[in-house]
């Protein structure tokens, strides 16, 4: 790091487009001002009872790119404000869930903290942006109580459309956000135009930690004792896997609630890293990405699998200057 008329000064890789971040005593929130590069993270650690291990410092970690140790150069816990999407599956055979997902979705957005910002994206046969982000809750659970149930099931074009949105610029200040989807269906994908391949290149790019939803139908339920898998559940957990979330397969629609709650209760739980590659070459190839906690063996730590680093990447990787 160095230091500029007492500004620290640091800097974060989104995606292939480098921004600097800097962070006087006086501010809150580190702000981008220029050109460099680090890579975002967003970082979960459990211990042995898979219970949320709080109070680590930056030196308690160890970041690994393809085997090489990195340099933590920025460090946050989940004070970092949040840009939440929630993707919602608002095709014909939700249509007996609709009034349940409406309350477990808005006490999912009750959960929010001032300055935390929603969106609220539906799909069935096409993809509508009910609410784009912002921190006016009240619009996100309006937006909410919208959806209702028809059509087919576009997910892979909604996943693509929601991970879109986080590249447009919301009012608000420029301040370093966190950025996740919560993403609910309850079968097949039937309409996409995109597929499940394109959907996850592109969620391994954009670094947003995508949560997964995957309903169970009847055919499912009925199968349940044969351990079915489909191969919706497979994309599912591959998904939520990639980008360092946690895949969810409810039996029943009345668990969402629950589900929601855990989901709220780990991104108030995550680390946000920076580091800067010793690798700064923009070859356009993944890289593998390794966080451990130093010296605590107890403790296992999730994040995104890696990243591409390519000058042509365009969305934010993991957290924003939004």
């Amino acid at each position: 790091m160095r230091v500029t008329a007492g500004v620290t000064v640091l800097a974060l890789v989104l995606c292939g487009t480098g921004r600097t971040i800097a962070q006087s005593p006086q501010q809150q929130s580190p702000i981008f001002k220029s050109n460099t590069s680090l890579v975002a993270l967003n970082v979960i650690v459990t211990d042995i009872k898979q219970q949320y291990a709080g109070g680590l410092r930056a030196e308690d970690f160890e970041v690994y790119e393809d085997g090489v140790r990195q340099q933590v150069e920025f460090f946050a816990t989940a004070e970092v404000p949040l840009d939440l999407i929630l993707l919602i599956d608002a095709s014909s055979s939700m249509s007996d869930k609709v009034s349940i997902v409406h309350d477990a979705a808005n006490g999912f957005i009750q959960t929010l903290r001032r300055g935390d910002r929603a969106a609220v994206v539906s799909f069935a046969d096409g993809v509508r942006v009910l609410q784009p982000l912002t921190d006016d809750h009240a619009l996100v659970r309006q937006a909410i109580d919208q959806t209702a149930a028809k059509g087919a099931t576009a997910l892979h074009n909604a996943i693509y459309v929601a991970l879109k949105e986080f590249g447009r610029r919301p009012s608000g200040s420029s301040d370093v956000r966190r950025q996740a989807i919560a993403v609910l269906s309850d079968g097949e994908d039937t309409s996409s135009l995109l597929s499940f391949d394109d959907v996850l290149e592109m969620a391994k790019r954009s670094g947003v930690s995508i949560y997964t939803i995957g309903l169970k139908g009847h055919a499912a339920q009925a199968s349940a004792e044969r351990r079915y898998f489909s191969q919706s559940d497979y994309a599912m957990k591959q998904l939520a896997t990639e980008t360092g979330a946690v895949p969810f397969f409810p039996q029943n629609v009345r668990e969402l609630g629950k589900i929601y709650g855990a989901i709220a209760t780990e991104l108030a739980s995550q680390y946000s890293i920076g580091y800067v590659p010793r690798n700064v070459r923009e070859d356009g190839r993944f890289r593998r990405v390794v966080v451990r906690v130093a010296n605590r063996p107890e403790l296992k730590s999730r994040t995104r699998t890696g990243y591409f680093l390519t000058s042509a990447d365009t969305l934010a990787a993991g957290f924003s200057s939004r």
